[in-house]
């Protein structure tokens, strides 16, 4: 637990750092959602087109995950990023799925779970990316405690 670190609730801290959760899906709801959206939407054959949004996705939610490992004050970066990634994923992914399922579309849940774990790990390296940031003492100028 940091020093300068707010209790939020008459005694009793939560474990997760809401504001750090937000920022980290704000990012990701940014980078990735659109790409994978776009993705969907261009739904080209083309092998290279279709690995190039993924990827770009895949940033977004280290980037995304990232951000939240980097400005959560709990001491917790890696399970942070992987919460706000994966969380992040799901939520978007169970639109995706109802909307698929309510236009009679297949869903590929193999797909959607294999992603999953490409999201997870994802989140795990953002997570690996803010703590170092936060370890080399590089912090959000948000901070309360930042000279």
């Amino acid at each position: 637990m940091s020093a300068g670190a707010p209790n939020y609730s008459r005694g009793h801290e939560s474990r997760w750092d809401t504001a750090a959760l937000r920022a980290g899906a704000g990012v990701c709801l940014l980078i990735a959602v659109p790409l994978t959206v776009i993705a969907a939407i261009v739904d080209s054959d083309d092998g290279a087109v279709q690995a190039l949004f993924f990827f770009g996705a895949m940033a977004g939610f280290v980037v995304g995950g990232g951000c939240a490992a980097w400005v959560e004050r709990r001491g917790t970066p890696m399970s942070h990023s992987v919460v706000t990634a994966g969380g992040t994923y799901l939520a978007t992914q169970a639109v995706f799925v109802v909307i698929r399922l309510l236009s009679g579309r297949d869903v590929n849940w193999f797909g959607v779970f294999f992603t999953l774990g490409l999201v997870l790990l994802a989140g795990v390296i953002g997570g690996v990316l803010g703590a170092r940031l936060q370890a080399s003492g590089f912090t959000p100028s948000t901070r309360s405690d930042h000279p």
